[in-house]
């Protein structure tokens, strides 16, 4: 395995950012987060204001030690989702997010095969809008299936 480079710039800003608000709403004190991802308290506060580059790795162990899902969370913050990052971070939404982004790139690959290579970039926002409306879809389906079993007894 490869190791993470570090971030910097306004992606290490974005990061801290997002990083500070899991740390905030945190169960736990921030010593304790520190202790938890092998980190000085004094060396996670200046990652929390910026100060200090760091790493997806212990950017991750940080989301982690906060109790958010940290793949989710970082896609979302670096890709421009700061808001959602945040939102998200530590809900069933952030839970559903980390399973699919470790789930999909084996399932296109199985799913695919060979034709991976014909997959056009134009059609990754026709494709969210698909599997969005499909989602809804499928807990529609749930709430009405909840809503005539309540009824029929």
């Amino acid at each position: 395995m490869h190791p993470i480079p570090s971030i910097n710039g306004h992606a290490n800003d974005c990061i801290a950012r997002t990083l500070a608000y899991a740390v905030e709403h945190a169960d736990k004190p921030r010593h304790q987060i520190a202790r938890e991802v092998g980190m000085h308290r004094e060396t996670l506060l200046r990652v929390l204001r910026g100060e200090r580059p760091i790493g997806l790795d212990e950017a991750a162990r940080i989301l982690a030690a906060c109790g958010a899902s940290p793949r989710a969370t970082l896609l979302l913050a670096l890709s421009g989702q700061e808001d959602l990052a945040c939102e998200w971070m530590g809900s069933e939404m952030g839970e559903f997010l980390e399973e699919l982004f470790s789930a999909l790139p084996a399932q296109l690959e199985r799913t695919l095969g060979r034709r991976v290579e014909d997959v056009r970039p134009r059609w990754a926002n026709g494709t969210s809008q698909l599997v969005a409306r499909m989602l809804a879809k499928h807990i529609d389906d749930f709430a009405n299936r909840d809503i005539a079993m309540a009824l029929s007894r």
